[in-house]
């Protein structure tokens, strides 16, 4: 590993050799690839940390002498916390091209439906379920949203919170466009009633699993915990099962093709965050000190959580018969998130 600052005992000219130290590039970091990328010249050491160059310990700090950031905010260990590069390369001003192009997407979409009059042929029946099963998932991807703003706090490293925070994004931007969308759908549906979606959510027995699930990740105070709990178990056992499995799959056949394009871009953010948690998580469980440690951290977390998602997604059931048309079964659709979930555990080895 090339020495630092802090490794040397000097800031001075000269006094440490790094990457590019003989060149005019001034970049600190070795990068994956032969060049670095542009999310690695956004991302890469700028988060400060006193073991790579900052011999004067902390530039920010508590009033108690603590630094900003703190390696036990998780009992995950590492050799390297900046080692870590998330394969959808995002960073901000990536992050805000994106969620711009899906907002313009889904406001086409529900515009023009609204234009033609599409909720016409919506199935009746389909219409209380959207007010009130749609109107509760919401909750659920807010507090998920949440969860994942709190825990990017605590990363030690920029590419840490950079993921965390984009999946924080995603997940409010999605509680968002729900919201919206039920809105505006809701002033062409006679008898529509806005408050119905948090009122299930509170009080319907089919959403408790859920929301005792979502609790638990926001009472959460280690934030790979939540990170790992959210798109390792949650996300496939019940996130998927409910968008794919149910809205997506069912609305069509209740006359309604509104719903799937709105909530189809949330399928596409999980690839993404799917992938850059997998990368952090191997990472860790393939530490050459601390790999042992990590494994057995991570499946006494998968254990306590797969409960939680299984009680969660067992309590969604009874959705399934809601719907005039069934085109497919909870017991299918559970099945395929059981397996998708198994392919997840396969890549991390636990």
């Amino acid at each position: 590993m090339p020495a630092t600052s802090s490794s040397v005992g000097s800031g001075a000219a000269g006094a440490a050799v790094f990457a590019d130290s003989d060149s005019r590039k001034y970049r600190y970091f070795d990068p994956r690839g032969k060049r670095a990328s542009h999310y690695e010249d956004m991302t890469v050491d700028v988060q400060p940390d006193p073991e790579r160059y900052l011999i004067q310990d902390w530039i920010i700090a508590f009033p108690n002498g603590e630094g900003a950031y703190d390696k036990s905010a998780t009992k995950a260990l590492s050799s390297n916390w900046h080692a870590f590069r998330a394969p959808d390369q995002e960073w901000e001003r990536t992050h805000y091209q994106r969620q711009s192009k899906i907002e313009s997407l889904i406001q086409g979409v529900i515009s023009n439906a609204r234009k033609f009059g599409v909720h016409r042929k919506f199935d009746k029946t389909w219409c209380k379920v959207l007010q009130n099963q749609l109107g509760a998932w919401k909750h659920a991807e807010f507090g998920l949203g949440t969860s994942l703003m709190q825990a990017q706090r605590y990363g030690y490293t920029q590419m840490i919170n950079n993921a965390t925070l984009t999946n924080s994004s995603y997940k409010l931007r999605l509680a968002q466009d729900i919201t919206l969308y039920l809105a505006e759908i809701g002033l062409d549906i006679d008898g529509w009633d806005d408050s119905a979606g948090k009122k299930t959510w509170l009080e319907d027995s089919m959403w408790q699993g859920t929301r005792e699930f979502i609790e638990t990740i926001m009472g959460a105070e280690d934030y790979l915990e939540q990170y790992f709990a959210i798109n390792v178990v949650f996300e496939p056992l019940v996130g998927e099962l409910f968008r794919s499995g149910f809205m997506v799959q069912v609305a069509a056949a209740n006359g309604d093709s509104i719903t799937p394009p709105v909530i189809s871009a949330a399928e596409a953010d999980y690839e993404r965050n799917l992938a850059n948690t997998i990368d952090l998580m191997d990472l860790l469980i393939r530490d050459e000190v601390h790999a042992a440690h990590n494994k057995k951290l991570f499946s006494g977390w998968l254990k306590k959580y797969e409960a939680l998602a299984d009680k969660a997604a067992t309590g969604l059931q009874p959705v399934w018969s809601q719907p005039h048309s069934k085109p497919i079964s909870f017991s299918d659709v559970q099945e395929a998130a059981r397996e998708r979930f198994g392919k997840i555990k396969g890549e991390l080895g636990l």
